[in-house]
This record gives C-alpha cells, structure tokens and sequence, in this order.
C-alpha cells in the first residue's frame, strides 16, 4: 500500500518537475521510479 502512495507522490513530481522545464534526464529518473513503485504495489496486491 505504502508503495502506491510512493508512486502517486513521485508522480505528482514528475508532473510538477514537467511543468518548471527542468532537464529531461531528472524527469526520466524520477518517471522510471514513480512507475516501478506502482509496479510493486500493484504487484504486492
């Protein structure tokens, strides 16, 4: 459970991060770990 809050959180900073136009690669990171922690929620369910 607590990895899906993770992931929704990581998200919203990939969203937030979009919007400010940092660099691509910060973005890509932190897309890459928002949805390998939804994977593993979802997973864990």
């Amino acid at each position: 459970m607590i990895l899906l809050f993770v992931g929704l959180f990581l998200a919203g900073g990939v969203i937030s991060f979009w919007k400010q136009k940092l660099p691509k690669g910060v973005i890509l990171v932190l897309a890459f770990g928002s949805v390998m922690c939804l994977a593993a929620g979802v997973m864990r369910l």
